[in-house]
């Protein structure tokens, strides 16, 4: 359907319809009066007007052939008593100019109905001085306007000039005051699709910026609480000392003076004020700066003459590190394996002994004497530090519960390092047993002077501990004494014996193996090691663990728990 309306926004235009074409068929015009008002339409030249209350409608035939014509409305008229009448708009008489106190006509539509290519063509001008809303569209027929039954209207708007064209036989209607309900409801639609399109493009731009603040905020508000909570802990009475990371730096000259790498990280060789320090960097842990704190404040806590002390921490953003005293004789490991040549330094048999007892010590105080037990978890000779005057010291104890709080971390990865490991770890039932195992292993590799798997020499003799379980059924123990050390074989009765103390905690069956606090008595002579016990030290079954066939393995419990002394 095509149409020609005027809203009441345009209350000064008048609309001219003119129909150029001659036709020869005739066309219907109904004309509706959809005003509050009373319309008086005129037409030329069928005829005089008559009077169309609101709501009312005229139908007019226009005979074929019909040149020219022109319907507009005229509004406030009033009549005499011959007929005469007077109106505010219109004119008088069919007439274009009133003779008495009328105005020119202000609605008009001037018509020719012509036949051309089976098409009505109008052509539309909008002139100053319209004030009656009309509109000028196919009369609609049974179904809806013709236009819509496969009748094409051709309408291009323009304020200007304008030009519809329908094909011929459409008839048409003439509404004054046609309705705008429509108008604003598309109005409106096109308003609120601007608005929508225009929020919408505000809010693609402004919720980056948005979800960034908030980030920020969230940020800032858990660093905030992190904060906070690390000032409480940082108060604690037994706290170590807390550094910088940058005082840590300058120490270490930017960590370039490296001491070795543990099993937790690189150890650094540092000096804040006037004393040495080691300062290890740990890796990942996983933990949060609280939980770490918490368990500085623990690992403070404990104190022995065999462990290395712990002066201070290092907690800021992702960095973890760790602050010892400096043992500047290094770790056991460079005094005790034997290099085939004269440059290495040499232990003799009673600085050993003295430092398998206070190893045996420390081992002992972490499983007996805190109010948890406190399992190493690798205990070796890189782990065992030397002061100048070769007293031991352990260090590294208690990480493993730093490193690995999640059990389920236990069980995927495993604590320690290859060599020193007790058979218990591949069933994942591991108590502080454990560290046992692994101190009988140091014990040989001590007294041996070489390491328990050392891929240099031949297969057969490889792995010290298939070593021992060959020679110990041959009686042959004395073939595994440290033979660049006279002192060693001076005191080879002594060495045997510290050798069957080691094969006792090398048990298979961890329910075999002594307490530390046990091997501690033999090692000062108030006890004797047992001599019933088990020599085959390489396991080959689970039965062997100490595990019954049937167990089902789940989670280990956490041998690495770790408190304050009792």
């Amino acid at each position: 359907m095509a149409a020609v309306s005027i809203s009441p926004a345009l209350h000064l235009l008048p609309l001219i319809l003119l129909f150029l074409l001659a036709t020869n068929e005739g066309a219907t015009l109904n004309i509706t009066n959809q005003c509050s008002y009373t319309v008086w339409p005129a037409i030329v030249p069928m005829g005089g007007g008559m009077q169309l209350d609101p709501g009312k409608w005229w139908i007019l035939d226009m005979p074929a052939g019909t040149a020219a014509g022109c319907v507009w409305a005229r509004t406030g008229c009033i009549f005499d008593a011959k007929g005469n009448g007077s109106c505010q708009t219109g004119d008088c008489g069919g007439m274009l100019a009133c003779a008495r106190n009328g105005q020119p006509p202000n609605t008009v539509a001037e018509f020719a109905l012509g036949r051309f290519n089976n098409t009505d063509v109008f052509n539309i001008s909008l002139v100053l001085g319209f004030n009656v809303p009309m509109e000028f569209l196919p009369m609609p027929a049974q179904g809806g306007p013709d236009c819509n039954k496969g009748i094409h209207c051709n309408y291009p708007m323009d304020y200007s000039s304008s030009t519809l064209t329908c094909p011929t036989g459409t008839n048409y209607q003439v509404v004054f005051c046609p309705s705008t309900s429509g108008k604003v409801e598309a109005l409106v639609l096109v308003y609120l699709i601007i608005f929508e399109f225009i929020f919408l493009m505000a809010l693609f731009c402004i919720m980056p910026w948005l979800i960034y603040k908030c980030f920020v905020s969230i940020r800032r508000r858990r660093q905030w609480r992190r904060e906070m909570a690390e000032e409480e802990l940082g108060e604690l009475q037994g706290t170590p000392m807390r550094f910088t990371f940058q005082q840590l730096n300058v120490a270490t000259e930017q960590f370039i003076h490296k001491l070795g790498e543990g099993g937790f990280g690189p150890v650094f060789k540092g000096q804040f004020g006037e004393d040495i320090i080691a300062v290890k960097c740990l890796d990942q842990t996983g933990q949060g700066n609280t939980e770490f704190l918490a368990e500085i404040q623990t690992i403070g806590s404990i104190h022995h003459i065999n462990l290395v002390r712990l002066i201070g921490f290092c907690a800021e953003k992702s960095y973890k590190l760790l602050v010892y005293e400096y043992m500047p004789k290094g770790s056991l490991d460079r005094w005790i394996y034997s290099r085939g040549d004269n440059t290495t330094p040499r232990l003799d048999w009673r600085m050993r002994h003295k430092i398998i007892i206070q190893i045996a010590k420390a081992l002992s105080y972490l499983h007996e004497e805190c109010m948890d037990i406190i399992a190493h978890l690798d205990v070796k000779p890189q782990n065992i530090l030397l002061d100048d005057d070769f007293n031991a010291k352990l260090s590294d104890f208690g990480l493993c519960k730093l490193i690995n709080r999640d059990k389920s971390q236990v069980i995927t990865r495993m604590r320690g390092t290859r060599g020193y490991l007790a058979p218990e770890w591949l069933t994942m039932q591991i108590s502080e047993k454990a560290d046992v195992y692994s101190f009988g292993i140091v014990i040989m590799e001590i007294v041996s002077g070489r390491k328990n798997l050392d891929t240099s020499l031949f297969e057969e003799s490889m792995h010290l501990i298939t070593l021992l379980q060959e020679k110990v059924k041959c009686d042959c123990l004395v073939d595994l004494i440290d033979k660049h050390n006279a002192t060693m074989q001076v005191h080879k009765e002594e060495v045997i014996q510290m050798m069957k103390l080691a094969m006792w905690c090398l048990q298979i069956d961890f329910k075999k193996r002594p307490k530390m606090s046990q091997v501690v008595e033999v090692l000062e002579g108030t006890m004797n090691a047992d001599t019933n016990i088990d020599h085959n030290f390489v396991a080959t079954s689970p039965a062997s663990y100490g595990i019954a066939g049937n167990v089902m393995f789940s989670s280990p419990p956490l041998a690495s728990g770790l408190s304050g002394p009792r």
